[in-house]
């Protein structure tokens, strides 16, 4: 059994970036990284264009100016305006070449076809410059960057369609357990629905991984062994849930031997959690979770989320940590580090009632885990205490 420090590093030794290269249609990017430079084709703003609603204006000396026109966004006229002339003009129209300034229309007094300014303005004023974001040939993003939402707006205003990205880890959730039916079924004496494998594709689907794929298999060492291998083959990041403690039918730990996965860790000194695997084989990253629900997304938090960061070749690899006030009295009982339920909020936390590793409705409440490491005995309402925020 190792320590919670160790098991950590070990992940961070151990798991490499995938670093393959896929393509993606802009809008389907998201979340993604940036496999190479993007090059925009076009200069942004591809014309001069209205800052604002107002009125383009010609230059001179004088407040007055002859009103000749309009402009809207889209139109693709050019008047001609003379020394002294105006149009008026919106938000995004095209400016004409002989403008070189635009006074905003709060600022305007219009008569007919006249218009007066209250003041002289410089020249080039609310008027957003040709190529002012990015000119055409020069790099648009850089290698490495996040597609954030703002990100894919700004690569389909340049008319780009398709990236090449870093690849997502191909990820497979496989639950054991003779106990296990699926929810809509008639629950018979015995039975239980399974959540592992949903509530873990709930936890992928919310840090923007997709590609996964829900295995079951029967608590049958042959059957174990057959599921565990093809999965293995076909996947960049196997998840486990159930099977992998020392009972007559958890089958995982011998399968995963017989298949030569080599062990990192097996047994982390923490509650819950404790039944923790993780190993290798070839390139493919291994986790076999404990069958308790809080304990397997406990662990999907504190050590699985790493290993996804490390594939995606990202810089923070751990969920944020933080000092908060305790709002709780807690005891802990026995000597091993505790991730306990809570509620974080304004710099104080809450921890819950009803830490049992099987209990899921006090997890369904948290968004966040206070860290009790084993040479704490108690926590007292007012300790500062460690939390992991988790990303909800």
């Amino acid at each position: 059994m190792i320590s919670i420090k160790e098991a950590i590093t070990s992940i961070k030794l151990n798991v490499n970036p995938l670093l393959k290269k896929t393509t993606k249609s802009v809008e389907k990017a998201g979340g993604y990284v940036l496999f190479e430079d993007i090059y925009s084709p076009i200069n942004m703003p591809p014309f001069r264009q209205s800052a604002m609603d107002g009125y383009a204006l010609n230059l001179h000396d004088g407040l007055t100016y002859t009103l000749i026109g309009e402009i809207k966004a889209g139109d693709g006229h050019q008047p001609d305006l003379k020394i002294g002339d105006a149009v008026r003009i919106f938000t995004g129209a095209p400016v004409p070449d002989s403008a070189n300034s635009i006074m905003m229309q709060e600022k305007v007094k219009s008569d007919g076809n006249f218009i007066t300014i209250e003041h002289q303005i410089s020249i080039e004023h609310n008027i957003r410059p040709f190529g002012e974001q990015v000119r055409a040939g020069d790099i648009a993003l850089k290698k490495g960057t996040k597609l954030t939402p703002a990100a894919i707006g700004y690569l389909i205003s340049l008319g780009i369609k398709t990236v090449s990205v870093f690849k997502k880890p191909n990820i497979a959730i496989v639950t054991t357990g003779n106990e296990l039916i699926e929810a809509g079924q008639k629950l018979s004496y015995g039975k239980i629905y399974e959540s592992n494998s949903k509530m873990l594709l709930s936890a992928l689907y919310g840090l923007k991984f997709y590609d996964v794929t829900l295995h079951k298999v029967e608590d049958v060492y042959s059957k174990t062994v057959e599921k565990l291998n093809a999965v293995i083959k076909e996947n960049d990041l196997v998840l486990i849930t159930g099977g992998i403690s020392v009972g007559d039918y958890d089958f995982v730990g011998k399968a995963l031997k017989e298949l030569e996965v080599e062990e990192l860790f097996y047994k982390v000194k923490q509650k819950p959690g404790k039944p923790l695997f993780y190993g290798k084989k070839g390139d493919t990253q291994i986790f076999a979770l404990p069958g308790n629900p809080a304990a397997a997304l406990s662990c999907f938090y504190v050590y699985v989320y790493i290993a996804l960061q490390k594939m995606m070749n990202r810089d923070i690899l751990e969920l944020p940590r933080i000092e908060a006030i305790s709002k709780s009295n807690f005891e802990k009982k026995g000597d091993r580090p505790q991730f306990l339920k809570a509620i974080y909020k304004n710099g104080e936390v809450e921890i819950l009632e009803g830490q049992n590793s099987s209990m899921l409705q006090t997890f369904a409440l948290s968004n966040a885990l206070v860290y009790a490491p084993e040479t704490i005995t108690k926590i007292v309402e007012g300790d500062s205490i460690e939390v992991i925020q988790l990303p909800l």
